[in-house]
């Protein structure tokens, strides 16, 4: 993959999951980049994404409100940092879209793509400031929240793949 190097978790700063996933490069792709798919994975069941808005460029938006059980909407505001189509995807909220600071930063994404025999290698990495956000990030269930979105984006675009 293209500068790969430059995103080498560190394991006191960054979460990551990395699993090789039985759909297409081109469909996990979608699922992470078009808003009608992100409201039906995106958050770990029972919570719920709302709303999405994403504007595929850099300093573009990556937006989503979700919605925990109790109803309460927590919206999330970000920026898309980088886009290598089909491979890479990074975004952030510490930055707004135009690269306006935030105020509360927490993490920067990192969504990378490879395409494997039978499917997809999907490694998700969460960058932290401090040890402390991601012990924190890690405590929240970060492994077992973002592994079960995973398994939400495989079913949906599963479905989506079989539609087509």
């Amino acid at each position: 993959m293209t500068n790969s190097k430059l995103y080498r978790p560190d394991p006191n700063l960054d979460l990551v999951l990395e699993r090789i996933i039985d759909i297409p490069r081109e469909l996990v792709w979608q699922a992470w980049t078009r808003p009608e798919h992100i409201t039906k994975w995106f958050t770990p069941a029972p919570w719920q994404t709302v709303s999405c808005d994403i504007d595929l460029k850099p300093g573009g938006a990556f937006n989503t409100v979700m919605r925990s059980p109790d109803g309460e909407d927590r919206p999330n505001s970000g920026c898309i940092l980088e886009i290598i189509p089909m491979e890479r995807l990074v975004f952030t909220d510490a930055l707004l879209p135009g690269f306006r600071p935030a105020t509360e930063p927490f993490f920067t994404a990192i969504i990378q793509l490879e395409s494997v025999p039978g499917g997809t290698k999907y490694t998700a990495v969460a960058r932290h400031a401090t040890e402390e956000v991601a012990r924190s990030h890690e405590k929240m269930g970060f492994s077992k929240g973002w592994g079960k979105a995973l398994d939400q984006l495989v079913a949906h675009m599963k479905k989506v793949g079989s539609a087509n």
